[in-house]
């Protein structure tokens, strides 16, 4: 076992804190307090669905930007292993030390280079396609912003609790929601009309396996990319630049995998699944996805969504290398040309 495993957690956890402190008022303000709500549900153990205590949770989130403000211009502070100490961003180092003992770690910039950090019990490993999966369990040391699933370091992080708390979430909006829809229709997929416990257990195992694939994707994007692409994500100030690119190489990830892999195998559920959770600048941008997946609604013939995601990894690799371009052609000002061309109609990018 790790030797004081609690001035571990206590560490990680205290990264956690700096990273919010210097990052979670930057979200809208429904997002920042539907986001606390559930952190606190984590932190305190309140089980799915019960409701929380208002004045308590009131209390809480005042002490929580209190203590914010304390520790926002501390430095992320070094991981306490191996009678030394590691850098919290040494992911690699950190967890040749914690995975013999049934741990995992994991550390990186995620959307607008805010820091994560989680610590967590290791359920599984594995390799997949040549790329390290790391399956994580119940986390001990989290911060609000609980993505299920990145690549870090070459290696998949899926995050087993943040994927139920996730699909949870979902499935209670959607209960005040048309049912009719795509997520409707996955919910009903996986029986959440009878045993809601049993229901996201399927779900979770099945979804979990689909964002797996789409890091899978991710991996193959990268190859294809090349470091310019990194180095472009990495210098893009615009928020809405950043939100381009990454809707761009998303769209590549899940042409070249995940959705193949999904209508071979015939996971009805998760096609569902995937086309609900198309918003924003990924559903403005490919128009011709949700066109198939109404063909495929009313005939069930998966013709129509094989010719398009055959067809669409050209297209997205194609407006990948476009954005590395204009990256290249002149670093200072691809910021805003990027960055119009998502507030503009996008152009040759839309398929």
């Amino acid at each position: 076992m790790v030797e004081n495993l609690s001035a571990l957690i206590d560490t990680v956890q205290k990264n956690c804190t700096i990273a919010d402190a210097r990052h979670a008022r930057d979200m809208t303000m429904c997002t920042f307090l539907l986001e606390m709500r559930e952190y606190y549900r984590w932190e305190m153990e309140i089980p799915y669905g019960a409701r929380l205590p208002r004045d308590e949770l009131g209390d809480w989130l005042n002490a929580r930007e209190s203590l914010w403000d304390t520790v926002e211009e501390e430095e992320f502070a070094r991981l306490p292993l191996n009678e030394g100490e590691i850098d919290p961003f040494e992911t690699d180092d950190v967890n040749r030390a914690l995975i013999p003992q049934g741990l995992v770690y994991s550390s990186g910039l995620g959307r607008f280079r805010k820091p994560h950090f989680v610590l967590a019990e290791l359920k599984r490993a594995e390799v997949r396609e040549g790329v390290k999966v790391l399956v994580a369990g119940c986390e001990y040391a989290r911060d609000l912003i609980a993505p299920p699933a990145a690549m870090r370091d070459g290696a998949i992080f899926l995050r087993t609790d943040a994927v139920r708390r996730l699909l949870w979430n979902k499935y209670e909006e959607w209960q005040w929601k048309e049912k009719d829809t795509a997520l409707g229709r996955a919910f009903a997929h996986y029986g959440f009309d009878g045993d809601s416990e049993r229901a996201l257990d399927r779900m979770a195992e099945a979804e979990s396996e689909a964002m797996i694939l789409h890091e899978i994707g991710e991996a193959r994007a990268e190859v294809l990319l090349g470091e310019d692409w990194n180095t472009m994500l990495g210098q893009l100030g615009s928020r809405h630049a950043e939100l381009l690119a990454r809707a761009v190489r998303d769209h590549l990830a899940d042409c070249l995998v995940t959705l193949p892999t999904l209508i071979e195998r015939g996971a009805v559920g998760s096609l569902h699944f995937y086309v609900a959770n198309l918003s924003g600048l990924r559903r403005a941008l490919f128009p011709a996805l949700q066109q198939a997946y109404e063909t495929w609604l009313a005939s069930r013939d998966g013709g129509p969504f094989v010719d398009v995601v055959a067809g669409a990894q050209g297209h997205w690799l194609d407006a990948a290398r476009q954005l590395t371009t204009t990256y290249l052609r002149d670093p200072d000002t691809a910021d805003a040309r990027i960055a119009r061309l998502a507030d503009a109609d996008l152009g040759k990018l839309r398929l």
